[in-house]
């Protein structure tokens, strides 16, 4: 019993990642962002990221250049009406010196210039890990790794909603306790 239950796990762990080619990693984009949601990620990550079990995150090997496969996915969701990204840095890529990881100097760049009209929120690496593994227990991530060799560059996008916003929800929520209170008897 113990052996086929390992086995069924193990079997599950490997329907979870799979080896694309470019058509297929975008294929799999636009199928699965209609799916996505308020509280879904997508993670664009480097070649070292590592493959994660929580059972909601899908990780797909890319084999593509980092910049690419963020560039479409940025595209993507700007076309989307129905959500829309907080994006997530690496605290530590800010640190990394040019004459420890040869080409960062270059990358931090070209991310900026991607990323420019999000306004990335820089996080310990391990913060994000920590937010990625419980999101993943609840809700499904897209893990698209990237042949980048390049440490603390992975880009991470918490979806959000795109037609609602915290300040309606706060009104809404203050509307609800109001009628909550004056109904009262």
């Amino acid at each position: 019993m113990k052996n086929r239950l390992g086995a069924l796990a193990a079997a599950l762990v490997l329907t979870s990642a799979f080896t694309a080619t470019a058509a297929d990693w975008k294929a799999r984009v636009e199928q699965t962002l209609p799916l996505l949601g308020h509280r879904n990620w997508i993670v664009i990550a480097d070649a070292a990221y590592p493959w994660q079990i929580s059972p909601g995150i899908e990780t797909v090997e890319t084999g593509a250049p980092q910049l690419e496969v963020l560039a479409f996915v940025r595209d993507a969701l700007a076309k989307s009406n129905h959500v829309r990204p907080t994006v997530y840095l690496d605290r530590e890529l800010d640190f990394v010196p040019e004459a420890a990881a040869p080409g960062i100097t270059s990358h931090r760049s070209a991310l900026q210039g991607l990323l420019a009209a999000s306004e990335p929120r820089r996080l310990d690496h391990e913060k994000i890990i920590a937010k990625l593994d419980e999101a993943g227990n609840t809700f499904r991530v897209l893990l698209l790794k990237t042949n980048l060799t390049l440490p603390y560059t992975s880009v991470f996008l918490q979806l959000d909603c795109a037609y609602w916003d915290a300040t309606r929800e706060k009104a809404l929520r203050e509307a609800m306790a109001t009628r909550a209170t004056s109904t009262k008897p």
